[in-house]
């Protein structure tokens, strides 16, 4: 499990993250949802140590994540950010391999490569692994780009915005991809999302921030509520089918 204890942080003198204590427990997809700027990707971010947070502490089983040692924590931890811009001439399977970095220091061996076949044959990529990134849909780089995290076999992935820029289709397929990933492998996934729907379709927990705060979090039945939402969202939110249809037509 992944605990959160009094985390704070605030730019220019404005709270962005407010006394954030939390426990997220192992296994299964939790989805992070709230309006923009209520913090939701800075909280990723410092639980994924790509920010500092001003005070308050984050463990994972134990482990503190802003003492630990790097290669310590890139081994139980995989981080996928919104802002990935590879080289445009990197092949599908050359991106999957810095995946294996933090076991093997570049330096692939036998059980990097079963970790890397295993997650381009997962992601059903197999057949582009050696197309370079740039020759491939939006949708099929996002998958990489999963892949890659994958082939890290951390037992936590954090997720920020996959789903950007990805059509209905094609976001559904990568959400149904995380969602097998977790109970496949045993892992447990935190991604923050912008959809509501696509939260509480294919996630097994939500936690709602807005202005800096986890304001509540539970299972998507106890979530989507209209009450709450358009609360949180500070506009009339009408909870209706769509998740389920979602499934259903997907």
């Amino acid at each position: 499990m992944i605990q959160l204890d009094r985390l704070s942080k605030s730019y220019n003198g404005k709270a962005v993250l407010d006394d954030i204590r939390f426990t997220l427990p192992s296994g299964g997809v939790t989805a992070i949802i709230g309006p923009n700027g209520a913090g939701k990707s800075t909280l990723l971010s410092i639980i994924g140590r790509m920010i500092k947070a001003d005070s308050g502490r984050v463990s994972l089983e134990g482990l503190d994540l802003a003492t630990a040692p790097g290669a310590q924590i890139a081994r139980r931890l995989a981080v996928l950010r919104q802002d990935n811009h590879p080289a445009a001439r990197l092949t599908v399977r050359d991106l999957v391999a810095f995946g294996r970095y933090p076991h093997s220091r570049g330096r692939i061996t036998a059980e990097d490569r079963d970790h890397i076949a295993r997650a381009l044959d997962y992601l059903g990529l197999a057949e582009l692994a050696d197309r370079f990134l740039d020759e491939l849909s939006g949708g099929q780089r996002q998958r990489a780009f999963i892949a890659m995290v994958l082939a890290q076999d951390t037992d936590y992935i954090l997720l920020d915005e996959p789903l950007n820029n990805l059509d209905i289709r094609h976001a559904v397929g990568i959400m149904r991809l995380i969602g097998d990933a977790a109970r496949d492998f045993g892992k447990t996934i935190l991604v923050v999302l912008h959809d509501i729907n696509m939260a509480a379709a294919y996630c097994d927990r939500i936690i709602v921030m807005k202005g800096g705060q986890i304001i509540r979090h539970g299972p998507p039945a106890e979530i989507m509520s209209a009450e709450l939402l358009s609360n949180v969202y500070e506009t009339p939110v009408s909870v209706h089918s769509l998740a389920e249809r979602l499934v259903a037509l997907y």
